[in-house]
């Protein structure tokens, strides 16, 4: 793995596991949704190397179901890809945090 992409990953390891509120052993799993969130990143890059924008029925949806607003939406779809799991408990976690 070149040193770019390690670091790469630890960064968004990181932003997970803070995300996540530090919970304690879970450094293995956070780097390994971070490895899967950086390829999903790099397969949704068009030619130009710009992410394509999310589906607005997907970030509606997302919204809808989560109690977000659709900016918030967005910004989450842009951020985890199209993990519906990562999204959902993420989108919550934020809505509690607002609450």
């Amino acid at each position: 793995m070149d040193d770019d992409r390690h670091e790469k990953i630890r960064q968004r390891a990181y932003e997970i596991w803070v995300r996540e509120g530090r919970p304690h052993g879970e450094h293995e799993r956070h780097w390994q949704q971070a490895k899967r969130e950086l390829d999903l990143d790099d397969a949704d890059r068009g030619p130009a190397g710009v992410i394509a924008s999310s589906d607005v029925l997907t970030v509606e949806a997302l919204a809808m179901r989560t109690g977000i607003t659709g900016d918030q939406a967005q910004e989450l779809i842009d951020r985890l890809g199209n993990d519906r799991a990562a999204l959902e408990e993420a989108a919550r976690n934020l809505k509690a945090a607002e609450s």
